[in-house]
């Protein structure tokens, strides 16, 4: 049982990054919610490999629908004695009586189809499902949380704010159920931050953009998998809107190197951007993926963008990179190309 070769060298830079800092988790005991997703998994397997590399001696429980699924589809996280699959939903979490060092919390259905057909249910799994989680925090008493927020709580970005940073006080439009998602990330910082004081909970957040690179899934709604997916078999890329959106996309092994940094070494209460400041529009972002993997042929539609956020979607990361000296190991280009080749491109 091996990983593809691409997700080992990324997750070996990973752990190598955090060297000085693993040994603060030795013999800690940690319980994860959103550990099944796209960033859940990353930072699951460079736990796994930190914890063999450095003999942390960690007891790590995920909350999983479904563990079946979960093992079936991350066989290396399955087999790790250290992992404990924990079958339950956040909306229904209590505490189990045992104690925890740390608890992550991520778990997020972040679909716009959900946000679309139900999002009732986004709002409620999101809101609901941290403070329960952060009640479970307290329970076991948790020293840390890290909660996974979004850059979504910043609303539309004005066009003549190029990156928006953690101190822009805009907002979600409440007149629209599109904002379920982002209100509800909102929300949910506000239970962090009235936890932290009425309680002293230890809580860190990360408020996270967009994200590229090994284990997206290229089948559903974001559109640089879409891209890849079509490039790579050589159809042509079809933009429906008129392209101008303008996106960054953050590798996910640095992704997964800054979260586990903001864990360990964040000061308490600290709200950090994670993403790329590299910005590019929805329309050349189509042109790259066609032009570095397929024939080049990309068409845009035109038709009116009916999504949450039709405009600038880049944030900041000048405090993260200050304060916790993280930094940028792989651009758009060689993002697009270690995607593809984790879905079994070749040159």
């Amino acid at each position: 049982m091996s990983l593809h070769p691409i997700l080992a060298e990324d997750l070996g830079c990973v752990v190598e990054s955090l060297a000085a800092d693993w040994p603060a988790l030795r013999g800690a005991r940690l319980f994860i919610t959103g550990g099944t997703g796209l960033i859940g998994r990353w930072m699951l397997e460079a736990l796994r490999l930190a914890d063999v590399a450095h003999g942390l001696g960690l007891e790590v429980a995920v909350l999983t629908r479904d563990p079946a699924a979960f093992a079936a589809k991350a066989p290396t996280l399955a087999a790790w004695p250290a992992l404990r699959l924990v079958a339950g939903d956040v909306l229904s979490l209590q505490p189990d009586g045992a104690r925890y060092t740390h608890v992550i919390h991520g778990a997020t259905d972040a679909s716009a189809d959900l946000n679309e057909s139900d999002p009732l249910r986004m709002f409620d799994t999101i809101v609901a499902g941290t403070r329960n989680t952060l009640d479970f925090a307290l329970a076991a008493g948790a020293g840390r949380v890290l909660f996974m927020s979004s850059g979504a709580v910043y609303g539309g970005q004005p066009w003549d704010l190029t990156h928006v940073d953690e101190d822009y006080r805009g907002s979600p439009d409440l007149s629209t159920h599109r904002s379920s998602y982002g209100e509800g990330k909102r929300a949910a910082e506000m239970l962090c931050a009235i936890y932290r004081r009425q309680f002293g909970l230890d809580i860190v957040t990360t408020r996270i953009f967009a994200l590229l690179g090994p284990m997206l899934a290229l089948d559903i709604h974001f559109a640089a998998g879409n891209f890849i997916r079509d490039a790579m078999v050589g159809r042509t890329i079809t933009v429906n809107s008129d392209g101008l959106a303008v996106r960054s996309y953050l590798y996910t092994a640095d992704l997964a190197a800054w979260m586990w940094a903001v864990l360990l070494r964040a000061p308490a209460g600290a709200t950090y951007n994670l993403g790329s400041e590299e910005a590019v529009s929805i329309g050349e972002l189509a042109e790259r993926a066609a032009t570095l993997l397929g024939s080049g042929r990309f068409e845009i539609l035109g038709k009116p963008d009916h999504g949450w956020n039709p405009g600038r979607y880049v944030p900041s990361t000048a405090r993260i990179r200050s304060e916790l000296g993280v930094v940028f190991t792989v651009d758009l280009d060689e993002a697009i190309r270690r995607t593809a080749a984790w879905n079994g491109w070749t040159r």
